[in-house]
């Protein structure tokens, strides 16, 4: 395992004079942990359960077409993010990409709703797991099953960075493996090699089908297709302690459009042959009738809910994994640059931010208890104001990138030093900021709809906007930051 001396990114003190610390981190991420975390990275609940009721919505043609619309998106950001990745390693990521390219006011805005992204979804994550628990063990209390997947999730990143690497390498195996099987059981099925009948296409010709409900519907399904999506980023945060980021990166960004195309766009194109759209069980969240259970109970399997189960209970330990790893490095990200307290900056001998990762764990677990009070009130509102910061993320990773390729040509450098390029820009971090601002403004159009609005339903769906707009602003006006000028940008790496 390499040992990497890592420079401290700029810290403002209101002002674009950087202080230097040195520091250590551990690289111990391999080229098969970032290919496979790639690979895997957004393989979860969206696509195993989420996608039965976006066909349900809007047809299998609505969905795939949505799915499609922000996969290409994530695409385009994966290709920005990559460029910066490979160029500048850090595991501040776009947070300090912000700081450098933009302002450092945003900076410390992504870094912290960046953050809190992370540390609610293990709360989310938490949940989910005592409902797929109690698939197989109904009767036993929920907080030992939380308890124990919670001490599984910490001790896998408090050990090392390898062991966080090779827990999501073959998490992410289990769910590629999964989905391979599924779309060639189903592939099989449509044309009577496996089943009872040759189904075909006759299920794309059933009511309305294959849109269904117009672009109304399909606007719905942005909203789900970019939930699932989120957590492509992290190849960003991880970059920081990749053995060889400037090969391992690029390498690991030019799967994600096959990963979109066949993990997604054939898996809903599968399940939409095999299913009619009109089934009300694709419209269920339960394991039972997931989706994918249904297809393989067509196909005959036995046990497929127990197997479909154990599957997404890995899927869900996965995505606690990747948020418990990625909210830390932020947060000890935050702590170095002197924008958060400066014990959270803290590493220990494995190079492992353990006071991140503590607090972290706490935040994740208090979130998760507030689920038990005032019916779940505190939790919900919780949960929506992550969701909204998955979108914020990406607008911020179009904007650095935007920034960064500009200030580098300002700068007069040759762009053969980068060592992976976008083939997109600009049109690809401009299209990604566009459809991600069309996404965080629409989060909720029903409210605005109908003669009146629904101030509550406004407020439930927008209120992660305003807590991060007080983060920037507040730390702007305290701080004095400005907008940093491209020939100013700090583009040492």
């Amino acid at each position: 395992m390499q040992t990497a001396r890592v420079i401290k990114e700029n810290e403002y003190d209101g002002e674009l004079s950087p202080k230097k610390e040195t520091t250590e981190l551990k690289r111990g991420l391999k080229a098969r942990h970032l290919t496979m975390i790639s690979l895997g990275g957004t393989i979860g609940t969206g696509l195993f359960l989420a996608s039965g009721g976006a066909i349900h919505s809007a047809g299998p043609g609505g969905a795939i077409l949505s799915y499609l619309v922000i996969g290409v998106m994530v695409y385009f950001l994966m290709q920005g993010l990559a460029e910066m990745g490979a160029y500048m390693p850090v595991a501040g990521s776009f947070s300090t990409y912000a700081t450098k390219f933009v302002d450092p006011s945003l900076g410390f805005a992504l870094g912290w709703n960046y953050w809190y992204n992370w540390a609610i979804t293990i709360a989310a994550e938490l949940a989910a797991v005592t409902m797929i628990m109690k698939f197989w063990f109904p009767h036993t209390p929920s907080f030992i099953w939380s308890g124990i997947f919670l001490a599984i999730m910490f001790l896998l990143n408090y050990l090392s960075v390898k062991g966080f690497g090779e827990a999501e390498y073959w998490f992410s195996l289990i769910k590629v493996v999964t989905v391979i099987i599924f779309i060639i059981t189903g592939t099989l099925m449509i044309f009577g090699i496996m089943g009872d009948e040759a189904i075909g296409f006759k299920n794309f010709t059933i009511g309305d089908a294959p849109f269904h409900g117009g672009f109304m519907s399909m606007l719905g399904i942005f909203m789900a297709a970019g939930f699932s999506f989120q957590g492509t980023e992290l190849l960003g945060v991880a970059a920081g302690e990749t053995e060889d980021p400037k090969k391992a990166i690029p390498r690991a960004v030019k799967q994600v459009f096959w990963r979109i195309l066949l993990f997604y766009i054939l898996a809903i194109l599968v399940i939409g042959l095999l299913i009619p759209y009109t089934n009300a069980n694709l419209a269920n969240g339960d394991v039972t009738v997931s989706p994918f259970t249904l297809v393989f109970q067509k196909a005959g399997i036995a046990f497929a809910a127990s197997i479909m189960n154990a599957i997404i209970l890995t899927a869900v330990l996965s995505a606690g994994n990747s948020g418990m790893y990625a909210s830390a490095r932020m947060l000890w990200n935050l702590a170095r640059e002197g924008k958060a307290p400066k014990f959270l900056g803290k590493l220990n001998k494995n190079g492992v931010p353990v006071n991140a990762l503590l607090a972290t764990t706490l935040v994740g677990t208090l979130a998760f208890l507030a689920s038990f009070f005032g019916d779940g009130t505190v939790y919900v509102w919780l949960l929506n104001a992550s969701g909204m910061s998955g979108f914020i993320a990406w607008l911020g990773i179009a904007i650095c990138h935007y920034r960064f390729r500009k200030a580098f040509v300002a700068q007069g450098k040759d762009l053969s030093l980068l060592p992976f390029k976008s083939k997109f820009f600009p049109f690809g971090p401009i299209f990604a900021f566009s459809v991600c601002g069309f996404v965080v403004l629409g989060q909720n159009y029903t409210a605005f709809m109908g003669g009146h609005i629904d101030w509550n339903g406004v407020l439930v769906s927008y209120i992660g906007l305003p807590l991060f707009l007080i983060l920037w602003l507040g730390y702007k006006f305290s701080k004095k930051t400005k907008v940093i000028p491209l020939e100013k940008c700090d583009l040492t790496n």
